[in-house]
């Protein structure tokens, strides 16, 4: 994909990684010799999805650019759902797990060169109790150790690490009634993950069998922390022990907990719930990947 004129928006969150890169002056700099029209949107505290599209429908650009994390992302998406605009993504985040997963560098430079120079390809979402996922919601032990990695004062992923060591310990089981294809099973588990993505941004591999195109997410209920079945799912194709790990692939679900349990989606701590319902929405989205 090269075209010359194309008007793109960067929609930039400057709280986003460690703040070291101006990332307009970067992005100025790269089309400054070239015929493209670019705009910025800088995130704020007050800012909110209605003024990001207000903006958009104002300059009415051919793609929307995220500059920052899973969670910028996330907020741009909503942003370009029902539309035709190409979402692209320039990796800002601690961690930026999507950008992982579709093979975008973290390389100012070559993330820039294939917003020009990649194409387009449709994936499917997740609406998880009403908001979007496009990469990974869970709840139990790692949704916990997000909310505590808020207040380390540590980043990236020395600071996740210490923040999972802190409540591996203070993890309870979670008793959990799935339903899935009108089926009820009553299960324990230590943390159970939706997910559209195969890795977390730390790189370890969670849904070995997942597809951001295909028609279905997984549900991966981890009933026991074992490091060799994590293990297993970074380096084989080996069934899983049954008793620790289970992975359901379908495209509806409702989950509910007997006690309130800690939740996350793309990163974004949203509380403890009791409930967590999820569907699949097809071809949601145009996203700008690297050339194979």
């Amino acid at each position: 994909m090269t075209h010359d004129n194309l008007k793109l928006l960067f929609v930039i969150n400057g709280g986003s990684g460690n703040n070291s890169i101006d990332w307009t002056s970067e992005i100025t700099n790269y089309f400054a010799a070239t015929s493209h029209i670019i705009d910025f949107f800088h995130l704020t505290k007050t800012c909110n999805i209605s003024t990001i599209k207000q903006h958009i429908n104002a300059f009415s650009p051919y793609c929307v650019v995220a500059v920052g994390g899973d969670g910028t992302i996330k907020l741009v998406a909503e942003c370009l759902m029902k539309t035709k605009i190409l979402l692209g993504i320039i990796p800002a985040g601690s961690a930026n797990g999507l950008a992982k997963e579709l093979g975008i560098s973290d390389i100012p430079i070559q993330a820039l060169n294939i917003l020009i120079q990649g194409h387009s390809k449709k994936i499917h979402i997740t609406q998880i109790n009403e908001q979007l996922c496009i990469h990974l919601s869970d709840i139990g032990l790692n949704a916990y150790a997000m909310k505590e990695f808020k207040n380390q004062p540590i980043r990236g992923w020395w600071g996740y690490f210490w923040a999972a060591l802190k409540v591996i310990w203070q993890n309870p089981l979670m008793e959990i009634t799935i339903k899935i294809d009108g089926k009820s099973v009553k299960m324990k588990s230590e943390m159970i993950v939706i997910a559209n993505a195969t890795k977390y941004g730390n790189g370890v591999v969670i849904n070995p069998i997942g597809k951001l195109d295909d028609n279905f997410f997984e549900l991966i209920v981890i009933k026991k922390i074992s490091f060799y079945e994590i293990f297993k799912m970074n380096s084989s194709k080996v069934s899983f022990n049954k008793e620790k790990t289970e992975i359901f692939q379908i495209n509806a679900l409702s989950m509910k907990s007997r006690r309130k349990v800690h939740f996350q989606i793309d990163g974004e701590y949203l509380g403890k719930v009791k409930e967590v319902n999820a569907i699949i929405v097809p071809n949601a989205l145009q996203v700008i990947i690297p050339n194979l």
